[in-house]
């Protein structure tokens, strides 16, 4: 069975290259996650206006100031290659990254207590405000980590 699959020849995307679009990819999979998670909380609070509290969105802007904290650092600033001045060094962008990460952290969690608490809990007629809420939050921070890890620093690849 092997042998007769070994004579077929499947042409390639001409406008795809995977192995070398790996940034590429990894930016546009993670903006189009930042992008659904915002619109998902968009569409919760206009469809359900009453339901989502403006306190609810500092979750949302917390994840987002995260993903912004945790990608403003590369890895050679954590290793100590790119970063020579400073009061802090490789251990400042070291701490600036733990506290993006807890940043990140802290908005999921506090997104996941809103809907439990005031959602599921309160036994209130739509939960779709605090599921977006938590799904928002849940899109951004994994948008951050795939625009952090997924992406290689390579300069000139």
């Amino acid at each position: 069975m092997a042998s007769l699959f070994e004579n077929i020849n499947i042409p390639p995307c001409i406008w795809f290259e995977g192995d070398n679009r790996r940034n590429a990819l990894a930016s546009m999979l993670a903006g189009f996650l930042f992008f659904i998670g915002w619109w998902i909380i968009i569409d919760a609070g206009s469809v359900y206006s009453g339901s989502v509290a403006a306190g609810y969105h500092m979750c949302g802007v917390v994840g987002t100031l995260s993903l912004i904290m945790v990608n403003s650092v590369t890895n050679a600033q954590i290793r100590g290659d790119a970063y020579e001045g400073g009061c802090l060094g490789p251990r400042g962008s070291r701490i600036w990254l733990f506290l993006g990460f807890v940043m990140g952290f802290a908005s999921v969690i506090a997104s996941c207590w809103i809907l439990f608490a005031d959602f599921v809990g309160a036994k209130v007629e739509h939960q779709w405000p605090g599921v977006g809420l938590f799904l928002q939050n849940a899109f951004i921070f994994v948008a951050s980590l795939i625009f952090k890890f997924g992406r290689s620093e390579d300069l000139w690849g």
